[in-house]
C-alpha cells in the first residue's frame, strides 16, 4: 500500500461515498474506484461492500484503518522533518572551543540555541585550542570554533565575537607583584609557562612579538593543556604565563597576580569560525544567533580573507 492509496482508502471509509471521496481528492470517480480495486486485489481482501445506494466498510477494511493512519502519519512526519532540516528548526551543529576563559560564551550561546531552536543539537567538543580547532574545521569534523587566530586561510569565514586584554599572570610572591603594570622588559629572564599553539596561535605570537620587541627570545620552560592549569602553575612559582583579562576573570586564581603589560594594548580579539560556503541550514541559524547575542564590535578588523566568502550571517 502506498500513500495515495492510503489517503485514498481513509478519505473513503470516512465518506463511505464515492462521489464526495473523490471530490475531497480532487479526482474523478472512476480513478478512485479503480485505485481502491488495485489495493484491495494487491491485499487480497474487500475492503468496502458496495451497492447503488450503499457503501459499508468490511471487517478486513476496519483492520486496515489504523496501518493506513500511521502510514499517512509517518509520511507527514518525514515531510515535516524535511522542511524543518531545510529551515534550520533542527540538525546538529558540532562547536569547538577551550578554556576557562570561554565557558561563559559558550553557555550563553548553548542556552540561547536551545530556547530559539530547540530541535538543533548543539555538540559542545571542550579542549579545541585555537590551531587544532581551526584544523577541525577544516577537515570538517567541526562545524565551528571559537578561539583567537592571527590569520585565517581563505576558506574560512569568521566573525569577532570579544575583545579580550593581554595581561602577564606572575606569582604574588614576584618582585615585580606590587606594580600596576609591567614592561616586557623587566620579564626578560622569566620562565615562561605557555598553552599548546603553532604559528596560527594568537596567543603564542603576541608572546613571541612582545618578547622580540623587548629584545629577547622567551624562555618557555613549561607547555599546559588548559589555562586552569596554567594559572595553578604561576601560582606555584614556576614561572610566568602571558594570558588575558578574561582568564583573570574566570579561573580561580590564588597566588596569582595579573598586570597589564605597558605598550600592550592591541587586544585579542575572539572568534567564532566556519567554512565559508558551508550549505548546513542548522549552522547557518546558530551562526545568526550568535549575530544576535555578541553585537558587532566597532572597528573589529576581519582576519585576512576570513569573511568576505562566508554565506552565513556576518
Amino acid at each position: 500500500m502506498d500513500i495515495h492509496q492510503a489517503q485514498a482508502f481513509l478519505v473513503v471509509a470516512e465518506e463511505l461515498h464515492f462521489g464526495r471521496a473523490a471530490a475531497r481528492l480532487n479526482m474523478a470517480q472512476p480513478p478512485l474506484s479503480r485505485l481502491i480495486k488495485q489495493l484491495e486485489r494487491s491485499l487480497g481482501a474487500e475492503l468496502f461492500e458496495r451497492s447503488t445506494r450503499h457503501v459499508s466498510i468490511t471487517a478486513a477494511g476496519r483492520a486496515l484503518l489504523e496501518p493506513a493512519q500511521r502510514l499517512l502519519d509517518a509520511s507527514q512526519e518525514a515531510r515535516d522533518a524535511v522542511q524543518d532540516a531545510v529551515a534550520g528548526r533542527i540538525g546538529r551543529v558540532r562547536l569547538g572551543f577551550a578554556g576557562a576563559s570561554i565557558n561563559r560564551k559558550v553557555g550563553e550561546l548553548a542556552r540561547q540555541v536551545r530556547a530559539r531552536r530547540p530541535g538543533v543539537v548543539l555538540e559542545l567538543h571542550s579542549s579545541q585550542f585555537s590551531h587544532l580547532g581551526l584544523e577541525r574545521v577544516l577537515d570538517g569534523s567541526l562545524d565551528l570554533v571559537i578561539g583567537r587566530w592571527d590569520y585565517l586561510p581563505a576558506e574560512i569565514a569568521s566573525r569577532v565575537i570579544a575583545r579580550e586584554q593581554v595581561m602577564v599572570a606572575l606569582p604574588a610572591q614576584h618582585r615585580l607583584a606590587q606594580r600596576s603594570t609591567v614592561s616586557m622588559k623587566d620579564l626578560a629572564e622569566e620562565q615562561w609557562i605557555a598553552l599548546p599553539g603553532d604559528s596560527g596561535s594568537a596567543l603564542s605570537n603576541r608572546l613571541r612579538s612582545l618578547a622580540m620587541q623587548a629584545g629577547f627570545v622567551p624562555r618557555v620552560t613549561q607547555t599546559t593543556p588548559d589555562s586552569w592549569t596554567q594559572v595553578v602553575l604561576v601560582g606555584a612559582q614556576m614561572g610566568c604565563a602571558l594570558t588575558m583579562d578574561s582568564v583573570r576573570d574566570n579561573v580561580t586564581s590564588d597566588g596569582v597576580v595579573f598586570l597589564p603589560i605597558q605598550g600592550a594594548d592591541q587586544p585579542l580579539e575572539v572568534r567564532m569560525i566556519w567554512r565559508a560556503g558551508e550549505e548546513n541550514p542548522a549552522l547557518r541559524d546558530v551562526v545568526g544567533i550568535v549575530s544576535g547575542l555578541f553585537a558587532p564590535l566597532e572597528g573589529a578588523a576581519a582576519a585576512p580573507e576570513a569573511t568576505s566568502s562566508g554565506r552565513m550571517p556576518s
